[in-house]
C-alpha cells in the first residue's frame, strides 16, 4: 500500500541557496501560539533547525493557529527537508514537553521562490497577515512579526508596505 503523504515536487529546488515560503498549521487549528513564552519557544526551535541545516528565516509571523515564513538556504547543500523536518520536530517535542499537546498538525504548504519580485510578493503577503486577520491595524504593531535578517521596517519598505499605509493606535 502506498504511503499517503502527498509528494514533493520532483523538479523543484529542495537544495540550494533559496528561499521557500513554508505554512504549518497547529494540530486541529488550535490558537496555541498567542503566548511570547510560546513563540519564542518555536523560534528558539526553528532557529536552531536553522543552524544545523544553512538556514536563515528571512521572514516570518506567527499566527494563533498557523506560521507563515520565509526560509532561506545558506549553502548549496541547504536541504528544506530537512529544515522542515528538524523544525517541526525540535518545536513540536519541546512544545509538547512544556504544554502536554501535539503542536503541529503532520502536512505544511511549502513554495519554491523563484525571483525577487516573488519575494518581495510573499513578504508582503507575511506582513499583511496579522491585519487581515484583524489583530492588529498595522503589521509594525504586531509582536510576532519578523525575520533574523532584516528589521521589520525593512521588511515592510521591502514590499512597500509601509508605502501603502501608516500604523495607527
Amino acid at each position: 500500500m502506498a504511503h499517503p503523504y502527498p509528494p514533493h515536487h520532483d523538479k523543484l529546488p529542495y537544495v540550494g541557496e533559496h528561499h521557500y515560503f513554508l505554512t504549518f498549521c497547529t494540530n486541529s487549528q488550535a490558537a496555541f501560539i498567542v503566548e511570547p513564552a510560546t513563540v519564542e519557544l518555536v523560534l528558539a526551535q526553528f532557529l536552531r533547525a536553522g543552524r544545523d541545516g544553512h538556514f536563515v528565516l528571512t521572514a516570518y509571523c506567527f499566527m494563533p493557529n498557523h506560521l507563515h515564513l520565509i526560509a532561506s538556504g545558506l549553502a548549496e547543500d541547504a536541504d528544506v527537508r530537512k529544515f522542515i523536518a528538524r523544525a517541526k520536530q525540535y518545536s513540536g517535542f519541546h512544545f509538547k514537553q512544556e504544554f502536554g499537546s501535539a503542536l503541529w498538525q503532520r502536512y505544511g504548504f511549502d513554495r519554491v521562490i523563484r525571483d525577487d519580485m516573488e519575494l518581495a510578493c510573499t513578504i508582503g503577503y507575511i506582513v499583511a497577515n496579522p491585519v487581515r486577520a484583524g489583530l492588529v491595524t498595522h503589521p509594525s504593531l504586531y509582536p510576532y512579526l519578523g525575520s533574523t535578517r532584516f528589521e521589520v521596517t525593512e521588511l515592510l519598505e521591502m514590499c512597500e508596505y509601509g508605502r501603502l499605509t501608516q500604523p495607527s493606535g
